[in-house]
C-alpha cells in the first residue's frame, strides 16, 4: 500500500488528466518497484482503496461474485460526513442501492424504499456481502413513510424528478432523519439531453425546467437550511452505457419515430454525444 494518497476533490479537479494526479501514480508506482514489488495500492483521502497506480481494483466476495468500488462523489462524502461507524441510512428510491452501499462502511444498518420488488431484492444482496443489516419496504414514498423507522442519514438518489407531489414528500425525507438528508439530482430533467433531438425530428422546444434550484427553494421554504453543491459526474457516461442496437430503440420509442428513421436517429445521437458526463447537483441539510 502506497505511502501516496489520491488527492481530495476540493484540492484538485480529480476528474480530469491533469498532469499532477498522474505524477502521484508515478510516485507511488516507483515506490513500490523500489521495495520489490510490481504495483501498489492506493488509498484516498479517507484512507479507503481507491485503485492501483495505472489498473482498476476488483474485489471478489466469499460467495465468489466481482464488484468494483463505487467511485466517490460529492453526494457520498455529505452523508459520510455525519455517520459514525455502524450508523444507519435510509435510501429512498433505492433502487440497487448505489446511494447507500457507497457509504458502507461506515454505515452498518441499511434501510431500503422502492416500487420494484427486484430492486430491492438485489439491494439486500449487496448489503449482506457487505456484512450490513438491511432492510427493504416495497412501495411509493411517502406512502409507505409510516411503516419505516428513522435513520441517522437518509440518502435519496435520482428520483426528485419523479416526484407528482413534492412537499409532502420532503418532509417526509426530513422526518426520517436524525441527522442529515442528502439528495442528488441532475441540473436539468434526465430527459431534457433529448431537446436537440425532439428540435431535429420534429421542430418542438421541450422546457428544461424544474431545476435542482427551485428544489432548492422549495426545501427554504419548508424551513430547511438547504444546501446546494454542484459537480460534474465523469462516470456517468460509463454507468448508461448501452449496445447501439437499444440505444437506438429507445431513443426512437421517446421520440415517437418509426423504425425506417434509425439510421438518421443513429447519427444524430452520436452527433448529440448523448452519453457525455452530466451535471449534478446535490442538495443537502442538517435536521433541526
Amino acid at each position: 500500500i502506497s505511502n501516496w494518497r489520491k488527492p481530495p476533490p476540493n484540492t484538485i479537479p480529480w476528474d480530469t488528466k491533469a498532469s499532477g494526479l498522474y505524477m502521484i501514480n508515478t510516485l507511488s508506482k516507483h515506490e513500490a518497484e523500489q521495495q520489490g514489488y510490481a504495483d501498489s495500492l492506493m488509498l484516498d483521502h479517507q484512507g479507503n482503496i481507491a485503485e492501483a497506480t495505472g489498473a482498476n481494483i476488483f474485489f471478489k466476495t466469499a460467495n465468489g461474485e466481482i464488484h468494483t468500488p463505487i467511485p466517490d462523489s460529492l453526494s457520498h462524502q455529505r452523508a459520510r460526513e455525519v455517520l459514525e461507524p455502524g450508523g444507519s441510512v435510509l435510501d429512498i428510491g433505492s433502487g440497487g442501492g448505489r446511494a447507500s452501499m457507497a457509504i458502507t462502511p461506515p454505515a452498518g444498518t441499511l434501510t431500503a424504499v422502492d416500487h420494484q420488488q427486484e430492486m430491492l431484492d438485489e439491494f439486500l444482496k449487496s448489503a449482506e456481502s457487505r456484512g450490513a443489516i438491511a432492510h427493504a419496504y416495497l412501495g411509493d414514498w411517502p406512502d409507505v413513510a409510516a411503516l419505516v423507522p428513522e435513520a441517522d442519514v437518509v440518502v435519496c438518489h435520482h428520483v426528485a424528478y419523479n416526484v407528482a407531489d413534492i412537499v409532502p414528500f420532503l418532509q417526509a425525507l426530513n422526518a426520517h432523519a436524525r441527522k442529515r438528508v442528502v439528495m442528488e439530482v441532475p441540473m436539468s430533467h434526465p430527459m431534457s439531453n433529448m431537446n436537440a433531438l425532439w428540435k431535429k425530428f420534429w421542430d418542438l422546444d421541450r422546457p428544461i425546467p424544474p431545476t435542482p434550484y427551485q428544489l432548492q427553494d422549495i426545501c427554504l421554504a419548508l424551513g430547511f437550511d438547504a444546501v446546494l453543491d454542484t459537480w460534474e459526474d465523469q462516470a456517468w457516461g460509463a454507468r448508461v452505457d448501452l449496445p447501439e442496437e437499444e440505444r437506438i430503440r429507445r431513443a426512437r420509442v421517446r421520440l415517437c419515430l418509426t423504425k425506417d428513421r434509425d439510421a438518421e436517429l443513429a447519427a444524430a445521437l452520436l452527433a448529440e454525444k448523448d452519453a457525455k458526463p452530466r451535471s449534478i447537483a446535490t442538495l443537502w441539510w442538517d435536521v433541526k
